[in-house]
């Protein structure tokens, strides 16, 4: 029998954002037959590890952040010793490259890139020092993963990376999960149109510029509702930002829940309102299930992703105004429920 393929996958936790949701989906999917899975969870302190599969062994290293966990990542790594390690967060991927040296001879490391960088390095609040880790330690790996050609571009200008040590690879979509969910009873109620947005409540992802979007686009679709599934720490002030604008009747907020797929059913529409952007998955999910896309030009490679493509609107700019010209364009093309095969992987309509 041909040895299998040890591969140690890597991500702070489980049931955090997407880059912890693509991680897991890597971890359920990898054929057990080719791969000996191990998934790391450098901050989580038990393996309590919901639905990852029985034949994945999971190591919980219990640090409070990433630069802890360097001698339990290290002790781990050579008691394993695996052909293969996947980082799915910057601040690990930065631990494993920095400790490159330091690992059994052989071991490959490939890192997941989960944004763009240029955005993340000019918004994303990071340390000032994060431009020189990319230069310095990036150029270690393997293997930098991005998931469109916008981002892998961006990659390389900003890092250095060379084109040959950089791939593209779109995020895994869980469509048995999606296609299971069709079966689900509606979450809405009223006659709509339903607009649904999912997402860490954070600036970056532009919920209050969708929330000012709805308040415009009731002038014209007095109905429209809106729904938030996530959490963060903008809550409060996109609920008083409802308030103000007198729509907040029209605005649910539903708590983070992984994964979201209960809400597609009976959703008119799901809307991407982000400042910035690499690949998000909750936008691969929506589009995987069908359902209309309206999105703001939040990375070139979302761009490239919905521009052209049937049941999919592209506002012109990352504005209030911008978004609600794209609803309003999407509206007066739908059809009650109407669902679309978006062309760029098997839809679940």
């Amino acid at each position: 029998m041909e040895q299998r393929t040890k591969i140690l996958l890597l991500t702070p936790q489980l049931g955090g954002g997407g880059a912890q949701h693509v991680m897991a989906l890597l971890a359920r999917g990898l054929s057990r037959e080719r791969f000996e899975v191990h998934l790391g969870l450098v901050r989580a302190r038990d393996a309590g590890a919901g639905a990852i599969p029985l034949w994945v062994t999971v190591h919980a290293l219990g640090a409070r952040r990433a630069r802890a966990a360097t001698l339990p990542l290290l002790l781990l790594v050579w008691r394993l010793r695996p052909n293969v390690i996947l980082s799915g967060a910057p601040e690990i991927s930065f631990l494993a490259l920095f400790l490159r040296p330091f690992l059994p001879p052989g071991t490959r490391v490939l890192v997941r890139q989960s944004g763009t960088v240029s955005s993340g390095l000019a918004h994303g609040g990071v340390p000032r020092y994060t431009r020189l880790l990319y230069r310095l330690l990036y150029r270690r790996a393997d293997r930098v993963i991005c998931q469109s050609r916008a981002m892998a571009e961006d990659l390389a200008r900003e890092t250095g990376v060379r084109n040959e040590q950089i791939a593209v690879l779109p995020n895994p979509v869980d469509l048995e999960g999606i296609l299971a969910a069709r079966n689900a009873p509606s979450l809405w109620s009223g006659p709509g149109p339903h607009l649904l947005a999912v997402g860490r409540l954070s600036r970056e992802k532009g919920f209050d510029l969708l929330i000012e979007a709805l308040a415009a686009l009731r002038g014209r679709f007095p109905e429209a509702d809106l729904t938030l599934v996530g959490s963060g720490r903008e809550e409060s002030a996109l609920k008083a930002l409802s308030r103000s604008l007198k729509i907040e009747t029209a605005v649910r907020f539903a708590e983070r829940v992984d994964p979201p797929y209960m809400f597609f059913q009976g959703a008119t529409l799901f809307v991407l309102p982000s400042r910035y952007e690499g690949m998000p998955n909750a936008l691969l999910e929506a589009a995987a299930a069908g359902l209309p896309l309206v999105s703001t030009p939040a990375s070139g490679g979302v761009v490239d992703l919905l521009r052209g493509r049937p049941g999919a609107w592209l506002a012109a700019e990352v504005s209030a105004a911008a978004l609600t010209k794209a609803l309003e364009l999407a509206l007066e093309n739908l059809h009650p429920r109407d669902r679309f095969r978006h062309g760029f992987f098997p839809s679940a309509v």
